[in-house]
């Protein structure tokens, strides 16, 4: 894959991120990441492996989006080699409606690696900015 396909291919996983935030979607949100992956919340909270990552999903993501959702975008990639990226991440608190609330945004990096042709995400770290 060139480093265009790759980009277009990190924008579609942190897409259906979004996508399955938005539409309070365990499985889908889980099989996006690796086995062995590790995520870190936006309170610190560290998840090690799917299993656990799915477990913490499973309980927070249902009812999550009742007052507001998320938007997430790219904002830029680092290729730290062919199979592996370094994403970071434009996360916007959205209303019901559409609009973006004027609350603090979140920064995700998302480290991912290409795993037979699919991209992963192998760890996660969620910030809020203050």
């Amino acid at each position: 894959m060139t480093i265009t396909q790759d980009t277009t291919e990190i924008e579609k996983l942190v897409a259906t991120v979004q996508h399955a935030q938005q539409n309070e979607l365990p499985e889908e949100f889980i099989g996006l990441f690796r086995e062995d992956a590790i995520w870190t919340t936006a309170h610190g909270k560290r998840l090690t492996g799917r299993d656990e990552i799915a477990s913490f999903t499973r309980q927070v993501l249902p009812g999550a989006g009742a007052e507001a959702l998320a938007s997430y975008e790219v904002a830029h990639v680092l290729f730290i080699r062919p199979d592996v990226a370094a994403v970071k991440v434009r996360q916007r608190r959205v209303a019901p409606d559409g609009s973006y609330l004027d609350v603090a945004e979140g920064s995700p990096l998302y480290v991912l690696s290409r795993e037979d042709g699919t991209w992963r995400i192998a760890a996660g770290q969620n910030t809020v900015v203050l």
